[in-house]
């Protein structure tokens, strides 16, 4: 009987020891920075998008698009003459890509094969954010100075609709379903739109969010994740009645990504992380950590064949002291993307 119970005894003894550290390891994502994908050219720049299904990265800079091979960072061409560009958008079901230019007030259609520019459409003042919403097959900017949105219909490149949105628009994302929901910046509500219509039919305000900007959805779940940077905090809402069903502490974030697979939701900041977010079930979440990234790395995008993100940023000259109000400075040659996986 010794020879039984005493190694039973000593294994379950092993096994309490190392529940701890166990629990721990599943709940932290294992992610870290893989690599930095370097863009020589300068200008500033804002939203990045990646496309699994063509292992491409497209990123604004200046006043043009790169795009790279998002296994590698080498380049595989670029989108000239978007003045001001913002976002890009893919509708792979007519072979283009758009980009929204802020400075432009317009958007440009490209040819996702050859990456070349195939057209230029008038949109809003200072179009900010833009997304493609499959439900309707048509393409969606947030312009933020006229704060309304632009409709674009995708097989024709002829815009359909302006719809007002009585604030200033950040993000839009849909449900696959019918909905379009977007980020009112200056109002801290969340908008939804008819994509049949184009109506406002739903205007519900963030409690407990400020400066709502990067959002993203589990379509599966009816869940918004809403990023919001006045007062760092990622904001869980139920898309169906505007309900808030979760809280949590980020950083100064300019953009959310949503891995369906994973169930994680990712707040990029500009301090230098990825505060991350994960959903248990449609009204539990939790709080997993803080990924170290790099400093201004404030917007995000996610390849969710491989899971892995993608965040563009580059180095800031120190600022003078003896001057007020001064914008950060670019060092030349330090845009690039950060890769973050595992």
């Amino acid at each position: 009987m010794k020879s039984i119970f005493k190694p039973l005894g000593v294994l379950m003894f092993s096994i309490a020891i190392s529940l701890p550290s166990l629990v721990w390891a599943q709940k932290t994502t294992g992610f870290h920075v893989l690599a930095d994908y370097p863009i020589h050219s300068t200008g500033g720049w804002d939203y990045i998008t990646v496309d699994g299904a063509t292992n491409r990265v497209y990123t604004s800079h200046g006043m043009q698009v790169n795009i790279l091979n998002a296994a590698t960072g080498d380049s595989v061409g670029f989108i000239p003459d978007t003045k001001g560009v913002h976002g890009i958008a893919i509708a792979h079901e007519f072979n283009k890509g758009y980009t929204s230019n802020g400075r432009g007030n317009n958007v440009t259609v490209f040819d996702l094969k050859t990456n070349q520019a195939l057209k230029q459409i008038d949109a809003g003042t200072n179009p900010d954010a833009i997304f493609y919403e499959d439900y309707s097959k048509k393409i969606y900017t947030c312009n933020g100075r006229s704060k309304d949105a632009t409709v674009i219909d995708a097989a024709t490149d002829v815009v359909v609709a302006t719809i007002p949105l009585g604030g200033k628009p950040e993000t839009a994302v849909s449900d696959g379903k019918g909905h379009v929901f977007i980020n009112i910046e200056d109002t801290a509500e969340e908008v939804e739109i008819d994509a049949t219509t184009y109506k406002v039919i739903n205007r519900w305000k963030i409690e407990g969010g400020e400066e709502p900007s990067g959002l993203d959805i589990d379509r599966s779940t009816n869940r918004l994740f809403i990023g919001c940077g006045g007062n760092k905090t990622m904001v869980v809402m139920d898309s169906k009645n505007g309900k808030v069903v979760g809280k949590f502490p980020i950083g100064g974030t300019d953009g959310v990504a949503f891995d369906p697979q994973l169930k994680l939701a990712y707040a990029s900041n500009g301090e230098g992380t990825i505060s991350v977010v994960r959903e248990l079930s449609a009204d539990k979440f939790e709080f997993v950590e803080n990924i170290p990234t790099e400093r201004g790395a404030r917007t995000i995008g996610i390849d969710t064949h491989t899971h892995k993100l993608y965040l563009p940023t580059a180095q800031m000259k120190p600022a003078d002291p003896s001057a007020a109000n001064q914008r950060p400075q670019q060092i030349p040659g330090t845009f690039h993307i950060v890769v973050v996986g595992k």
